[in-house]
């Protein structure tokens, strides 16, 4: 049965094209046929088609790791304060920090310092008298206005207890509300001269 396989094989393999015939090996024994080459003899070619290769296994773990640590990082990066822009107006020219500068007063002459200390003596004597010719006449207006209060109210209640009413039109206050215009059609506002000298800081 094996004889009939393999010569079914090889009448097979002869009829395909010359390439199919260098398969088959080359050297043959003496005085062996062709079309009876055995089937031990018979060779194939290199795989054209190589294996896909194996994806890698990723560990869930470790992309759940990797992630804790990114949030780490950005938890780090979120307590870190930014950093403020100085304001220059805020800050003491080092110039003015000079300690060692000293003001020394001018020296008046004896004379000088004598006529300034007695017209200082003689200003707080008129503003004294200034205040207390104020408080006399205040005394006078509040001790007249009691007397006639006293008097008014022995002729008529009525007019006692109206004239001690405010009298809101003792102290006339007038208020307008703010007066809305309408924008002046294809008005271009003045653009001053200056110098922009903003220092712009990149973080």
């Amino acid at each position: 049965m094996s004889v009939v396989v393999s010569r079914c094989i090889c009448g097979v393999l002869s009829r395909q094209a010359p390439t199919s015939r260098l398969l088959l090996g080359g050297n043959k024994p003496a005085g062996q046929s062709p079309w009876l080459s055995p089937v031990v003899t018979l060779k194939t070619s290199a795989p054209l088609r190589a294996e896909p290769k194996k994806k890698k296994k990723v560990d869930p773990r470790r992309e759940q790791m990797m992630r804790d640590r990114l949030k780490k990082k950005l938890k780090k990066l979120e307590k870190v304060p930014p950093e403020l822009i100085p304001i220059e107006d805020f800050i003491t020219p080092t110039k003015c920090l000079d300690e060692t500068r000293e003001r020394v007063p001018p020296r008046l002459p004896f004379e000088e310092s004598e006529r300034r200390a007695l017209l200082l003596k003689e200003w707080s004597r008129y503003k004294q008298e200034q205040h207390m010719a104020e408080v006399e006449a205040i005394e006078l207006a509040l001790e007249a206005q009691r007397e006639a209060l006293e008097e008014l109210k022995l002729e008529s209640e009525e007019l006692y207890q109206a004239a001690l009413m405010p009298d809101p039109l003792l102290f006339p206050f007038t208020h307008e509300g703010p007066a809305y215009t309408p924008p002046i059609p294809n008005y271009e506002a003045p653009e001053g001269k200056y110098n922009d000298v903003t220092k712009v800081y990149t973080q």
